[in-house]
């Protein structure tokens, strides 16, 4: 498995177990405020990450939950607030020191949270691209700012792997990356910088097209950020390149005939004078209502070229609800 890209970033990442790095490689997140939830400093100076992932509402019903690269903890330390059972979230990281920098993390949080047991979290050994898990047995899996590292077939790997573990309807949540620009080959193939979370980013199209491809039958964007610029006097590119950061929920829907659902956050709106519109599909528009519609639905509502219908552009902001 191991080559020059996957062998700098552990490397790399061995030196932000040993030294924190506030912000090494990305933006960080901070912690939720939630009451009695409290994260020792060290975790928060090891916050690497470019996004959220997991939301609240995808921690009801006490879910099996895993997360890959783990980071100082801090995740794994929220996803443990909704559960307080043993074992049942799970931290899979390749580098040793950095599973052992989160462990030290959480005898620290034992001190500062009393609702918190170390023995709720399950670190393991291991690496996103050969997950040390059954098929089918957790409910929601997430990575933050580390899928953007690997190559395409590596992250083909990586996806097929986060698949094979979850159960049916449960959601992947990632983080990452993206980029429209055309990134240079030279950029791509500098494996310090794909190992900091610049060179390795897809344009969304083609990050959203590797998601449904393994198999996921729905996808969420949750939200789209400006992240980093890549500019010719600092990096061997010939014109600025803008990097953004995406959060993605993908759900182990089973696949529709007609292909995935994509919500980028469109939303349809009937203003006609009919009580309701009906596509024939399942849609049902009630006037001046907005309905948060996929892709695929918003543009088949646009080639009925009616008069009546509002179809937003995409907000690449989703939280829920809609048509399908």
């Amino acid at each position: 498995m191991m080559n020059s890209y996957l062998d700098t970033a552990i490397d790399l990442y061995k030196e932000a177990a040993e030294t924190p790095q506030k912000g090494l490689c990305c933006t960080t997140t901070p912690l939720w405020h939630l009451p009695g939830l409290a994260a020792p400093q060290r975790m928060l100076d090891m916050n690497y990450g470019c996004g959220s992932t997991v939301n609240p509402k995808d921690l009801t019903n006490n879910p099996k939950v895993l997360y890959v690269g783990v980071g100082g903890g801090l995740e794994l330390l929220q996803f443990a607030y909704f559960s307080r059972k043993n074992g049942s979230v799970i931290g899979v990281d390749v580098v040793d020191e950095m599973i052992q920098a989160s462990a030290d993390n959480f005898l620290e949080a034992e001190k500062l949270n009393p609702w918190f047991d170390r023995k709720f979290i399950d670190l393991r050994k291991g690496d996103a691209l050969n997950l040390p898990l059954d098929d089918e047995s957790v409910d929601v899996a997430a990575q933050n700012c580390l899928f953007n590292i690997f190559t395409k077939d590596d992250l083909q790997r990586a996806l097929k792997e986060m698949y094979r573990v979850l159960k049916p309807h449960g959601r992947l949540v990632l983080s990452d990356p993206i980029c429209e620009s055309t990134m240079p080959k030279s950029l791509q193939d500098d494996p310090r910088l794909r190992a900091l979370c610049l060179s390795g980013a897809l344009p969304l199209k083609d990050y959203v097209q590797m998601i449904t491809e393994v198999g996921f039958g729905t996808v969420e964007i949750r939200a789209r950020r400006p992240y980093r610029v890549l500019d010719p006097k600092h990096y061997e590119t010939e014109e600025i390149i803008f990097i953004e950061s995406v959060e993605v929920c993908a759900i182990k829907d089973p696949m529709p005939k007609d292909g995935p659902c994509a919500f980028t956050g469109r939303t349809a709106i009937y203003y006609g004078d009919d009580e309701y519109f009906d596509d024939g599909k399942g849609h049902i528009l009630l006037p001046n209502q907005p309905l948060a519609v996929c892709d695929k639905t918003a543009n088949a509502l646009t080639l009925l070229e009616r008069t009546d219908i509002y179809i937003s552009q995409p907000t690449f902001f989703y939280d829920g609800g809609g048509c399908c």
